[in-house]
């Protein structure tokens, strides 16, 4: 490629997005500093007496004729709602999108909100990204607890892993080795339900003993948490033979693979059932470094996931107060 061309494509690509970047922060601090007068003007009269009576929609209407599109009245609400989420300025981090902050402003809980502004920030996640982990309770949906040796790995693991992006039917059984390929097909989509810092290792990986062979589904690093992640796809109840494949795979994988500086090796089982006596009487309710959760086909109704959460926790004993720290 000629050398002159790269250097002025180079150019103008960084100015590009340097425009680009300039006409957010405008847009953010417009729509922030509308919504700030809006409060204010409520706050001075009764909120009910005067926005009830239509003034929001009277205001909207003459913006919309002034100024064009933009200035309806569902969006002044969002503005309204953006300001009161985020009533500071500076506390606006301008690396994300209006679309990010409309959907941000809608999170009453106020760690809860900063949990997913941090994430969307982090991970790198684009606003359709943010929108399908609020609505699949991506907070609530995270393990509190953590591994020996890692710290903050309740931020990491989640119970349950929702794979309705695999775009399998949820009646009908399905093979692990299909799903299994259904994920590596998605790997995207899988690393981001993951959660941050996960990196693809391998694919049935294979482990040589000096009588044995073994194959591992899924192995995963993670950079944060800087250990080896080790997963087993089950397409039915958990059992105690899972359990102790899975011990047995991560002692196999500390004494085989892991490098002098990884954190302890994690694993965890996927499972499409838990049983609550397994869990409790199995090496799971000791080994700090062993985990399993439940995995769905499909997007269930916000409601059903709440209880299903819910339900997980009030039965193995997790404090439900311990994932929103």
């Amino acid at each position: 490629m000629n050398p002159l061309f790269s250097a002025i494509a180079l150019i103008i690509n960084q100015a590009r997005k340097r425009a680009t970047t300039t006409v957010n922060v405008v847009l953010l601090e417009t729509y922030w500093q509308i919504g700030q007068l809006i409060t204010e003007d409520e706050r001075q009269g009764d909120k009910r007496a005067l926005y009830g009576k239509g003034l929001l929609k009277e205001l909207a209407r003459d913006l919309t004729v002034e100024f064009g599109a933009g200035f309806d009245e569902r969006n002044l609400n969002n503005m309204r709602a953006f300001y009161r989420a985020f009533p500071i300025w500076n506390a606006v981090r301008t690396e994300l999108s209006w679309t990010h902050y409309r959907l941000l402003s809608r999170i009453e809980e106020k760690n809860k909100r900063e949990f997913y502004l941090t994430q969307s920030i982090e991970a790198g996640w684009n606003s359709r990204t943010l929108d399908r982990n609020i609505s699949t309770l991506y907070f609530e949906r995270r393990l509190p607890v953590e591994s020996s040796g890692t710290k903050g790995v309740a931020t990491s693991l989640k119970d349950p892993y929702i794979f309705e992006f695999l775009g399998l039917q949820q009646s009908g059984k399905h093979h692990e080795r299909v799903i299994e390929t259904a994920l590596i097909d998605h790997l995207q989509s899988f690393l981001l339900e993951l959660g941050k810092g996960f990196a693809f290792v391998a694919r049935q990986q294979h482990i040589v003993t000096d009588t044995s062979d073994f194959f591992i589904d899924l192995v995963f690093y993670n950079y944060h948490l800087k250990c080896f992640v080790l997963i087993d796809l089950k397409t039915n109840k958990l059992t105690h033979q899972d359990i102790g494949q899975m011990d047995m795979y991560v002692r196999m994988y500390e004494d085989l693979k892991k490098g002098f500086d990884d954190n302890p090796t994690i694993g965890l089982i996927l499972c499409t059932e838990k049983d609550e006596t397994v869990v409790k009487y199995s090496v799971l309710s000791e080994n700090k470094n062993l985990f399993t959760s439940k995995y769905l086909l499909y997007l269930p109704k916000e409601e059903d996931l709440i209880r299903l959460i819910e339900d997980d926790r009030a039965r193995f004993g997790i404090d439900t107060e311990a994932g929103d720290e």
